[in-house]
């Protein structure tokens, strides 16, 4: 069974709190869930928060990579929070950079820097 993964719209920002570790089948729903959230509401930003994750395996650091690089296709901006040592690492490893993305330690510096970011 594929858990749901809730996004929240505060403005024009989509926020996602993961709160369970990710598999593979939640990530690619969560992929689809978020990308036609973005297109349903015309987010301009989104923050999604990683504090809840503690490792992600390789299929999961290309998914959340290919979230973002999908998120800024269609026009919004990215804010990853809560990365924890053990993700960075394993993003770094699999050459995921993080290039275009915001990042801040918590949700609530990763939204303030994100609205900074789009002006609001």
């Amino acid at each position: 069974m594929v858990s749901s993964i809730p996004i929240l719209k505060l403005k024009d920002c989509l926020i996602v709190s993961i709160q369970i570790e990710l598999d593979d089948p939640t990530a690619l729903q969560f992929q689809t869930d978020l990308l036609n959230k973005i297109h349903e509401t015309g987010a301009r930003g989104v923050v999604i928060d990683l504090t809840s994750i503690d490792f992600i395996d390789s299929f999961i650091a290309r998914i959340i990579g290919d979230i973002i690089k999908m998120t800024a296709l269609m026009g919004a901006k990215v804010a990853i929070t809560g990365i924890r040592p053990s993700i960075a690492i394993t993003l770094v490893e699999l050459g995921i950079y993080l290039k275009q993305v915001i990042t801040a330690l918590d949700l609530e510096s990763g939204l303030e820097k994100l609205q900074y970011e789009l002006g609001v």
